[in-house]
């Protein structure tokens, strides 16, 4: 294993609630009464990208758009708005890394073992996330940084994670992929990628049977035979790669 590539929403952090709250702000903003509760995120979620999720539920609602701009310009205004809301929510502070993520970005790091970012989220949530919780140099701790908005098609086709290993110039199996959710974890799979799977609290009902290891959190991993988080992951990316052979 020479690198882990981290999903962001779900898996860095729980960022979903505040995408929600962003979501509906923005509605508001545009003088729609949409109100998505987290019952409706859930089923939202099922589909990849916030443009994406937008037009899914104008499509369920059967909402007709009669503005003078294309609808395609018209969805890309409320989630360029929903952007700013929600970048705002993350710079406050709001919302910190899920426990162990640090813990395991730190032996990462004294280890010399890269990182990389795939995610379906554009860049400036990513970077709004990463600078919130690891600092103003955060970023440099991802050597590769593959959106959603730089591939042909989003999670669960595997193009984020193919542009992340073609950038790394490794091949799948020297790589560990860490996702919350059931798109994700097809994304990473399709790319030949072992996957490690914590489940966030919209996608803890989803079928994870297909993933090296289901795990509620990072931090779980620590301690134990395995002594640290990245130790437990190795162990396991190795048993999954000679497994594969």
């Amino acid at each position: 294993m020479k690198a882990i590539i981290f999903d962001v929403d779900g898996t860095l952090a729980e960022t979903e609630e505040a995408h929600r709250e962003a979501f509906n702000g923005a509605f508001e903003k545009f003088g729609l009464d949409w109100c998505w509760s987290q019952h409706d995120y859930r089923q939202l979620l099922k589909t990849t990208g916030g443009k994406e999720r937008i037009r899914a539920h104008m499509n369920a609602i059967g909402f007709t758009h009669d503005g003078p701009q294309p609808l395609k310009d018209y969805i890309a205004e409320i989630h360029a708005h929903k952007t700013g809301l929600y970048t705002s929510i993350i710079d406050g502070g709001a919302v910190p890394l899920r426990p162990g993520v640090g813990d395991l970005m730190e032996e990462c790091r004294r280890a010399g073992l890269r990182m990389a970012i795939a995610t379906t989220t554009s860049q400036p949530n990513v970077i709004s996330l990463v600078k919130a919780t690891l600092g103003g140099h955060g970023m440099e701790l991802f050597e590769v940084l593959s959106c959603g908005d730089m591939v042909a098609k989003k999670k669960p086709a595997p193009d984020i994670y193919l542009k992340a290993l073609e950038e790394l110039d490794l091949p799948a199996q020297n790589c560990l992929a860490l996702e919350d959710s059931l798109n994700g974890l097809k994304s990473a799979l399709a790319a030949r990628i072992v996957t490690v799977v914590t489940p966030s609290i919209y996608t803890d009902d989803d079928d994870f049977t297909a993933a090296a290891l289901v795990t509620p959190t990072l931090a779980e991993l620590a301690g134990g035979a395995h002594r640290s988080i990245l130790s437990a992951l190795r162990a396991c990316h190795q048993g999954s790669v000679c497994a594969a052979r």
